[in-house]
């Protein structure tokens, strides 16, 4: 037997594409800290990997790849000696600023330390 519901429009509403797209880029595990990293100037590899505590070389490289490939960072080769690798935010990437700095103090305000809301924000 079929079930028929009744919809009204506001419970069809869909997702903005724009949220979509933004979080397919920076939604994934260590895209954020990636990315705040390196908002003030372009880091050597080795260093981003220092600046972000628990993070993997193959996450790292792994991400880095993918925001390279969506155009939000630029990997320059600096042919030394020694011959190191560094990374860059594009226009793209450095137009993030504001939104990150937003996120962080939306953060600070709501979340605790473990990543959960507080209890006084829960109503």
């Amino acid at each position: 037997m079929a079930v028929q519901e009744n919809h009204d429009a506001a419970s069809c509403r869909r997702v903005d594409d724009g949220i979509t797209r933004v979080f397919q880029v920076i939604g994934k595990r260590w895209t954020g800290p990636i990315v705040a990293v390196l908002m003030p100037a372009p880091v050597h590899f080795a260093d981003l990997r220092r600046a972000i505590p628990g993070i993997s070389e193959r996450m790292l490289s792994d991400r880095l790849t993918e925001l390279a490939g969506v155009g939000v960072v630029v990997r320059e080769v600096d042919e030394g000696p020694p011959l190191r690798v560094s990374y860059r935010l594009t226009e793209a990437g450095s137009a993030l600023e504001p939104a990150l700095r937003e996120l962080g103090m939306w953060a600070e305000k709501y979340l605790l330390e473990d990543g959960r809301c507080a209890e006084q924000f829960r109503k």
